[in-house]
């Protein structure tokens, strides 16, 4: 390899490793810490605020030019300038020479629509913060404290009570277990534990994971809840008015935790719930708001199977599902004395489905209309796990306390700033000048590992911090071989140049063999290997690829660099070596 083609390597290496660092350096360094905590928190409180901030910043804006008609657009709202040129060009307006603080108010069609623009700036904001956060580099519990725990989901039990009804066990297994991850993630994000990782394990297992503080009788309380699956009755006309009051009052209508604030303007017997769909990244999205009974017409129990079939004329998607013998009576007897009115499908409190009954509907055959290949997908997995009664036990718990993970920290750093340090310091006594390129290299490669654990989402544990120190000792010991290899070029006579250039050819197959077995075995760790073992296996894998491209590139450029730039004749490697 050239030397030009070298320098050109160690660039773009060292330029897509500072891409990959980038979310750690934005999250650990140049979030304020006000905004980390709003971004680790749950979904809905991220919403809420989002909401409460729109609505407050529109209430100041609307009295600012109360106050004075005159009043130019704030210097911390200029985007408001920007958009309100688009809506006067949407709108087929002329756009003002000076757009003053009414003008771009104006340009909304209402207040609410304003709100909803300014809520989608504050949500921006938070969720890019937020994704800083998951793109970074992370603290496992034993570095950041927490909990971490692993739910077993009695399957079996589930399968048997179906019968005959199942047709396909292995899907019905996967939709159930799919199921009860986003259920899981919606309860507990609902309680606003920090930044949750949730994840199916195997086939019936489930992984949680919560940074921080957590009561474990708390977790398990959510953790063993049930799904709630059921038919509702929509008050049309209690919708229609409270929708009129809530675009009359989009700010005052509910408080910071999504209660309504007067509870009068709804009959009692009803409850306001959100209507939701399922967006492109499959989270759940809010179209409006429903006040439905607080009666339960059919309990989900009652549901014996579903699927998505074809409307026999039109052929769009609908989702079909069957009833047993006591569900089908009370369905058949509700649809009957309530025909034209809307019956809507309610999943953990939240609206899934909104249909006309426009008939009775007997013999528990049920189909629903209206909805795209993907909503109906969707619906279909609801109508069929959501209310499965399955039965999740708590197989492991552990708990970190903050100050033992602070204590680890603190004492995984000092090992790696000792070991980095006191390596450094031998390699500059022994190998002199050289040892600089050896320090250099260290560096580089500290640096290379850190990117690739955050490219990757992978999180800092004290067995990856061991894995770190192990590197650093393997890439001195890279060194050292090919230190030693140009100290005998060197004796025999050979200038810097021919020393240097056979130093790296004779030690390249000793420290290619070595790391290689040792890759070798990482690899197989990490297949064969399951939690500390396999998070060591991991930073080893990672840290002989650094390890080779910075002894073997990135020290080579520095030597040559060194003879062919700085014109260096002697060579600084040694004790009595020249």
């Amino acid at each position: 390899m050239s030397k030009k083609s070298r320098l050109f390597m160690i660039i773009a290496v060292l330029a897509v490793c500072f891409a990959f660092l980038w979310p750690s350096i934005s999250w650990y360094v140049r979030t304020p810490k006000e905004d980390k905590v709003l971004a680790l928190s749950s979904l809905e409180n991220i919403k809420n605020y989002s909401s409460f901030k729109a609505n407050s910043e529109v209430r100041k804006l609307v009295d600012a030019v109360k106050a004075n008609s005159e009043t130019p657009v704030p210097e911390d709202c200029q985007w408001l300038v920007k958009q309100a040129k688009k809506n006067f060009k949407t709108a087929g307006e002329k756009v003002p020479a000076t757009i003053l603080l009414k003008d771009a108010l104006n340009s909304f069609d209402s207040k609410s629509e304003l709100a909803s623009f300014i809520e989608g700036i504050y949500r921006k904001k938070i969720l890019k913060t937020k994704d800083y956060y998951k793109n970074s580099v992370k603290l496992g519990l034993d570095l950041s404290g927490g909990m971490n725990v692993i739910v077993k989901a009695d399957l079996d039990s589930v399968i048997a009570k179906q019968g005959d009804a199942v047709l396909d066990t292995a899907t019905l297994k996967a939709d159930i277990m799919a199921q009860a991850v986003e259920t899981l993630t919606n309860r507990i994000d609902r309680f606003g534990l920090s930044s949750p990782t949730i994840r199916q394990q195997g086939e019936d297992r489930i992984y949680i994971e919560l940074p921080g503080s957590a009561e474990a009788d708390q977790i398990n309380s959510i953790i063993q809840g049930r799904g709630i699956l059921n038919f509702r009755l929509v008050d049309n006309e209690a919708t229609s008015n409270f929708n009129a009051y809530y675009y009359n009052n989009p700010d005052t209508t509910f408080d910071i935790r999504g209660n309504l604030v007067d509870s009068s303007i709804i009959p009692e017997d009803c409850e306001v719930l959100g209507y939701y769909t399922t967006d492109a990244y499959g989270l759940d999205q809010r179209e409006g708001y429903l006040v439905v009974k607080k009666e339960v017409a059919l309990d989900g129990k009652h549901i014996k199977s579903a699927d998505v079939g074809a409307e026999e004329l039109t052929g769009r998607p609908a989702v079909t599902f069957s009833l047993d013998a006591e569900g089908a009576e009370i369905f058949g007897k509700f649809t009957g004395e309530h025909v034209g009115e809307n019956l809507c499908i309610v999943s953990d409190n939240k609206i899934k489905s909104n249909a006309t009954i426009n008939t009775a509907i007997t013999g528990g055959n049920v189909q629903i209309t209206g909805f795209g290949q993907r909503e109906a997908q969707n619906l279909r997995k609801v109508l069929q796990t959501a209310w499965l009664d399955v039965p999740l036990s708590v197989e492991s718990q552990q708990v970190i306390g903050a100050s033992l993970g602070e204590q680890a920290i603190r004492q995984g750093l000092l090992a790696v700033a000792v070991g980095l340090i006191s390596i450094m310091v031998f390699m500059l006594i022994w190998y002199k000048g050289s040892g600089i390129n050896a320090c250099v290299s260290q560096v580089l490669n500290l640096y290379i590992m850190f990117s690739i654990l955050s490219a990757f989402n992978l999180t800092i544990t004290l067995p990856t911090v061991a894995g770190m120190i192990l590197t650093i000792g393997m890439a001195t010991d890279a060194n050292v071989i090919i230190f030693e290899r140009i100290k005998e070029e060197r004796r025999l006579g050979k200038d810097r140049a021919s020393s240097v250039s056979a130093g790296f050819d004779n030690a390249f197959w000793a420290i290619m063999d070595s790391n290689i077995t040792t890759f070798i075995a990482a690899i197989f760790m990490t297949q064969l290997g399951s939690g500390a073992v396999q998070g060591f296996a991991v930073s080893l894998a990672i840290g002989v690829v650094s390890t080779v491209f910075t002894a073997l590139v990135v020290s080579r450029l520095i030597f040559d660099f060194q003879t062919e730039v700085l014109k260096v004749k002697n060579i600084s490697i040694g004790w009595g070596i020249k």
